[in-house]
């Protein structure tokens, strides 16, 4: 990863920050919590960017509809983060798995 990437990673990620800021509060906040369970539940694919943006992209079609955030995802933040994340594996498993524990 060279110095190019890693400016270019940033200038995406305050991009993709700028998006939830222009959220309304209230899907700012549940946002906020999915984003902060994610980041301690590791899904492997967290890293690539598909799942916050595509929360982001599905968050602001909502609000463009003028929908509340719980209409859209229920009143069960955990349950829907979890829902999302359901077939993927976390770096919690693989660490268990390398000292050959069972996930």
């Amino acid at each position: 990863m060279g110095i190019q990437d890693i400016v270019e990673g940033k200038r995406q990620w305050r991009a993709h920050l700028a998006r939830v800021k222009a959220l309304p509060p209230d899907y700012q906040i549940v946002y906020k919590e999915m984003q902060r369970y994610f980041f301690k539940v590791g899904p492997v694919g967290l890293h690539d960017g598909t799942l916050l943006s595509g929360i982001v992209d599905f968050f602001e079609q909502g609000a463009a509809d003028g929908k509340g955030v719980l209409e859209l995802i229920g009143d069960d933040v955990a349950a829907f983060s979890d829902g999302l994340i359901k077939d993927s594996r976390t770096y919690a498993e693989i660490y268990q798995e390398s000292i050959g524990g069972t996930a």
